[in-house]
């Protein structure tokens, strides 16, 4: 799942609360999402006083209140995604949710806020489906004793297409300097499963240069303008135009990267570049039978031809078998052994 053989990278549009509440506007971003032809649509499930301490953080409660959306919204959301064909994907803030939503849900995602919450942790890997973790506000240490934990509650979760990890960093926007995308490479040495980069820089460019640099899962959150909106998410969100065009260089950038085994390709060889751009060796003036060669009457020019440049140091000394012009085509049957 989490190793995707359709598209490399995996990308998630992620409407989060961007949707602001309003189920109409949910659904207009969901069909926008589909259109964009992102691989998942991603979404968060929660309510008010199951995700902020009224008393506490009474405003932060108030805010979530106001964003959310019911059950039988969620699930509706959920099967426009299915109908299209894509995945649905969800970060359920909520644990009461998981019974209802866990048929629809092709992965789960862990927002980075929730990766030091193991009662959260321990509840979505009781479902046993693939998680995905942003590592916003994280040390290294941290995301290795997550990764761990979730491997001890379930083995299921040591395999590859089971766990990923994503950079991120917890701020909207955040400014390019402080992607940090080098992160996915350590992550991935350090713990071996899939990474990708979860984008809060405005513009496509980190996630360009995350794709180009290995990254197997992006994410990044979508809406359908940024003109006139005050929540933030929106200011760091593509739109439908963006996320098409960033697929088609991602898949360029993929297609650039080929695979790591170095060899001639036919290409190559079908037009003869093998011969013509490489040198062989040659007289660099007529040379007479009996004479030795050495460096003086000896080059070496393309094409390669008769004997290959690589020979010119073990063709110094040897004595010549018949007269032969300058630049004409060696052969070792001219050379004496």
């Amino acid at each position: 799942m989490l190793n995707n053989k359709k598209h490399n990278p995996l990308l998630i549009a992620e409407i989060g609360g961007n949707h602001e509440g309003d189920f109409q506007y949910a659904k207009r971003l969901t069909a926008l999402a589909i259109e964009s032809g992102a691989d998942a649509i991603k979404f968060q499930i929660y309510t008010g006083d199951t995700l902020v301490s009224s008393h506490e953080s009474p405003d932060r409660n108030r805010h979530f209140k106001k964003f959310e959306l019911s059950q039988n919204q969620h699930i509706e959301l959920a099967e426009m995604v299915h109908n299209a064909g894509r995945l649905y994907v969800a970060s359920v803030w909520d644990v009461n949710a998981l019974d209802w939503i866990n048929p629809y849900i092709s992965f789960y995602k862990i927002g980075s806020g929730d990766l030091t919450a193991y009662p959260v942790l321990k509840a979505t890997a009781r479902k046993k489906k693939p998680i995905v973790i942003s590592t916003g506000l994280a040390t290294e240490k941290e995301v290795i004793e997550t990764v761990n934990y979730l491997q001890k509650l379930d083995s299921l979760y040591t395999k590859s297409d089971y766990i990923a990890v994503l950079q991120c960093t917890s701020m909207y926007p955040i400014r390019k300097k402080d992607a940090h995308l080098n992160v996915m490479r350590q992550l991935h040495k350090q713990l071996n499963v899939v990474t990708g980069y979860s984008d809060h820089t405005e513009g496509t460019l980190a996630l360009e240069t995350a794709a180009a640099m290995g990254a197997k899962i992006l994410e990044f959150h979508f809406t359908d303008t940024r003109e006139g909106k005050s929540f933030r998410d929106h200011k760091v969100s593509l739109t439908c135009s963006e996320v098409q065009s960033l697929r088609k260089k991602v898949d360029e950038i993929i297609q650039l990267q080929g695979n790591a085994e170095k060899k001639p390709l036919p290409i190559e060889i079908d037009n003869g570049h093998d011969l013509s751009f490489r040198r062989a060796v040659y007289p660099s003036r007529d040379i007479s039978k009996g004479e030795i060669l050495n460096h003086a009457n000896l080059t070496v020019l393309r094409p390669c031809v008769g004997i290959d440049a690589r020979e010119f140091d073990n063709l110094i000394g040897s004595e010549l078998l018949e007269d032969i012009k300058k630049h004409q085509k060696l052969d070792w049957n001219l050379i004496a052994k």
